[in-house]
C-alpha cells in the first residue's frame, strides 16, 4: 500500500508540477514553433482498438497485434488507436500504471511495423455530456501522458479528444482545446497534434480557433453522412435499426458529399491546415454495393484533395477485417485501397 501511494503522490506532483512550468514554458515554446517540423504525413489509416479487451489485460480481445503486419501489407500507413483513457482512471484522475504500460506495448508493436500511431482519447460519451467533468479528466488525461512520451515515440501523434460536441459549444471546445494544447506543448513542443472540428451535423470549421504560431497541427473531422444510410440497420439505435435497405451513388448523393468537403477545404486553403479524416464508414447491414461506392467515393475524394484519412474501423462492427477467418473483407479493401488485388 506504501509503493501506491507514493506513486499516487509522485504523479499528482507532476500533474500540478507539468501545470506550474506551462506559464514560463508558453513564451519558450511559441519561440520554438518557427522551427518545428511540418506536421507528419499520415496517408492511408485504419481506426483500431476501441472496443478490445488488450486493456483489461485480454479478455474479449479479438485485435491480435500481428494484425499490424496485415494493415501494413495491405498498405496503410497509420493506425488509430482509440484509447478510452477516462476509464482507467483513479482517484485523483489517476491513469492506472498497468494500462499504461498496456499502451507503451501497443505503441511499440505499432513503429515495430512501420506503421504510425495516432492516440486518440475517445471519451466522447463523457465529453459530450458533462463538459465539467471532461474538462478535469481530459487535462489530467494529457498532463500525464504528455510527460510520459516527451522525448519518446517522436512518431507518435497525439489527438486530443475524439468527436467534440453534444453540451459543448464551439466556444467550450475551443477553450479546453487550447488548454489541451498548452499542456502538451509544455513537454512535447514538436509533436504533431490533431485537433478536432466540433462533431455536429455543420461541421462549423469557421469556429475553430487554433494558437496561430503552431502549425504542428492537423485539423480532424468524421464524415458518416448521410447518417440514414451509413448506420442503416445499426442494432444499438432504436431509429437506425428500422431503417433500410437504403442506397447510395446518385448524382445528388455525391453533390452533397463534395459541398460538404468544399467547405472544409475552403478553410483549409485559408488557414494553411491539413486536414484529416479521422473516421468513415458504413454498417455493414447497408446494401454491399452501395457501401463499398460510398467508402471509395470518400476515400478517392479525401485524397484528391490532399488530405489523410482513417476507416472506422478494423473489426467489431463497421469490420474492415473479418477476425475469425483471419482475413480482410475483400470489397472493403479493394474500395479503400484500390491497387491492393
Amino acid at each position: 500500500m506504501r509503493t501506491v501511494y507514493a506513486a499516487r503522490r509522485w504523479v499528482t506532483f507532476a500533474i500540478a508540477s507539468a501545470i506550474s512550468v506551462l506559464a514560463i514554458c508558453s513564451r519558450a515554446d511559441a519561440a520554438g514553433q518557427g522551427t518545428a517540423p511540418a506536421p507528419v504525413a499520415l496517408g492511408r489509416g485504419i481506426n483500431i482498438l476501441g472496443y478490445d479487451g488488450i486493456w483489461e489485460g485480454g479478455r474479449n480481445a479479438p485485435f491480435r497485434l500481428d494484425n499490424l503486419t496485415a494493415i501494413r501489407k495491405a498498405g496503410f500507413s497509420h493506425v488509430r488507436i482509440n484509447f478510452f483513457g477516462f476509464k482507467f482512471m483513479g482517484e485523483g484522475n489517476l491513469l492506472e500504471e498497468t494500462v499504461l504500460r498496456r499502451l507503451d506495448a501497443v505503441i511499440e508493436e505499432v513503429l515495430a511495423r512501420k506503421l504510425i500511431p495516432i492516440l486518440d482519447e475517445h471519451d466522447t460519451h463523457v465529453c459530450q455530456r458533462d463538459v465539467s467533468e471532461c474538462t478535469e479528466k481530459l487535462k489530467a488525461f494529457w498532463t500525464q501522458i504528455a510527460a510520459r512520451y516527451a522525448g519518446k515515440y517522436p512518431k507518435l501523434v497525439f489527438e486530443v479528444l475524439n468527436e467534440p460536441g453534444g453540451q459543448m459549444t464551439s466556444a467550450s471546445w475551443n477553450a479546453l482545446l487550447n488548454e489541451c494544447l498548452g499542456i502538451i506543448r509544455a513537454t512535447n513542443p514538436r509533436r504533431t497534434v490533431i485537433a478536432a472540428v466540433l462533431n455536429v451535423d455543420e461541421m462549423p470549421v469557421d469556429d475553430l480557433v487554433l494558437p496561430s504560431d503552431d502549425r504542428n497541427l492537423i485539423v480532424t473531422f468524421h464524415y458518416y453522412a448521410p447518417i440514414r444510410f451509413t448506420h442503416q440497420g445499426a442494432p444499438w439505435s432504436p431509429t437506425f435499426s428500422r431503417i433500410g435497405p437504403l442506397d447510395w451513388g446518385t448524382a445528388e448523393d455525391e453533390s452533397k458529399a463534395r459541398a460538404d468537403f468544399e467547405k472544409i477545404r475552403s478553410w483549409s486553403e485559408r488557414e494553411k491546415r491539413p486536414i484529416y479524416v479521422g473516421e468513415f464508414g458504413v454498417y455493414e447491414a447497408a446494401p454491399a454495393e452501395a457501401r463499398t461506392r460510398y467508402l471509395s467515393f470518400v476515400a478517392r475524394s479525401a485524397e484528391r484533395l490532399g488530405w489523410a484519412w482513417a476507416y472506422w474501423q478494423f473489426d467489431h462492427d463497421f469490420a474492415a477485417f473479418d477476425s475469425e477467418r483471419q482475413a480482410w473483407k475483400p470489397d472493403i479493401l479493394r474500395a479503400l485501397m484500390p491497387a491492393v488485388r
